[in-house]
């Protein structure tokens, strides 16, 4: 199914944000400009968090409550989708104080990658199908 114009933006966040994962992994390879120094990849997902994530969780938080009463299995998604959210930022958190900082990042990217490989494929194909006239009438910007 194509995307709706809507998620369009949510997406290309989405395809960064995987990138990020891949990064973030023990066994990254390497890629240019893009230090392997569990230190440089921690700045770079702080960085991240704070100038895309933020902004994209309060887009999706958004999305969520425009998507919410209008189809059980919808609402279902959401409510797992936004428990993900609070493991997921809960594990960021934890990252300023972890002893053990790559497998943490590590496990963090893999959460990550999983929880969006699940947005993309599960819930924005839900969406699409069972609330078209929400996504019709909503703007994320």
């Amino acid at each position: 199914m194509q995307r709706h114009s809507t998620l369009i933006p949510l997406s290309h966040e989405h395809k960064r944000l995987l990138f990020v994962c891949r990064y973030l992994k023990i066994d990254a390879a390497p890629y240019e400009g893009f230090p392997l120094e569990t230190q440089a990849k921690f700045e770079y997902v702080v960085r991240i968090f704070q100038e895309v994530m933020v902004p994209h969780i309060q887009k999706e938080d958004h999305l969520f409550d425009k998507c919410a009463g209008h189809h059980p299995l919808v609402d279902a998604a959401i409510a797992e989708l936004q428990q993900e959210h609070h493991i997921i930022s809960r594990m960021y958190a934890a990252l300023n104080d972890s002893t053990r900082l790559e497998e943490d990042m590590d496990a963090l990217a893999t959460s990550l990658e999983a929880h969006i490989r699940k947005e993309e494929r599960e819930f924005f194909e839900l969406i699409q199908k069972e609330l078209p006239a929400i996504l019709n009438n909503l703007k994320l910007d």
